[in-house]
């Protein structure tokens, strides 16, 4: 695809694994954090384990502001609790571009549970932050590690949820460079706490079995 991709709060698994992902099939990729320094570590460990393999890696690092600034997507993967107040900040930069939300409310006590948001989702709280933009809900049911490790197919259907018929068409597309992903149109925004409770599902699930698995819808022909 070739676009600018900022994935804000980019340093944890799930930034990480995404960032692999989408930097080695030629977009160039913005790491962003709370912390500058950080960003720009994370962003040379993930250069210098890629550069051997793959020649044409772009993979750049800082704080959130600049590389939202720098971006033409942005995927938001910070943990809830610093999901609205990290929106706020840097909302500005946020105007006119698509914003794939792939946050999960949700807490651990004693295992996963989900978290009640006003809204009704992560995904539609962003859009009430950021109405200068277009976000869309993906993302959230790929397990980390799985991304995380190359020599793994990321087998699973990215469930895409969003009012903007043309720029779910762009994440379709985006999500789909990831080899062996297939992505479904999920509905509108108001579907996305469905998706987002699904990967608390998920965790469950994987914890009691000590897996990595993922979600594939069937008997779709797309």
């Amino acid at each position: 695809m070739n676009k600018k991709i900022a994935l804000i709060g980019g340093t944890g698994p799930e930034g990480r694994g995404l960032a692999k992902r989408l930097s080695i099939t030629n977009n160039e990729i913005f790491i962003g954090s709370r912390d500058e320094k950080r960003g720009k570590e994370i962003a040379q460990e993930l250069k210098d384990e890629l550069i051997d393999k793959y020649a044409n890696i772009s993979i750049h690092g800082g704080d959130n502001l600049k590389m939202a600034r720098l971006a033409e997507i942005v995927i938001i993967v910070v943990p809830y609790s610093a999901h609205k107040a990290t929106l706020e900040q840097i909302k500005d930069e946020l105007k006119g571009k698509i914003v794939i939300d792939a946050v999960v409310p949700m807490e651990f006590q004693k295992g996963p549970r989900s978290i009640d948001v006003e809204a009704g989702s992560a995904t539609e709280e962003a859009a009430a932050i950021l109405i200068d933009s277009t976000v869309i809900g993906a993302f959230h049911n790929l397990s980390a590690d799985t991304l995380l490790n190359l020599d793994k197919k990321v087998e699973g259907d990215v469930l895409i949820t969003g009012n903007d018929k043309d720029a779910k068409k762009i994440v379709s597309e985006l999500s789909e460079e990831i080899d062996a992903v297939r992505s479904v149109d999920a509905g509108p925004l108001r579907y996305s706490k469905y998706v987002e409770f699904l990967t608390v599902l998920l965790i469950g699930i994987n914890s009691r079995y000590k897996s990595h698995s993922s979600l594939s819808i069937t008997d779709i022909n797309l």
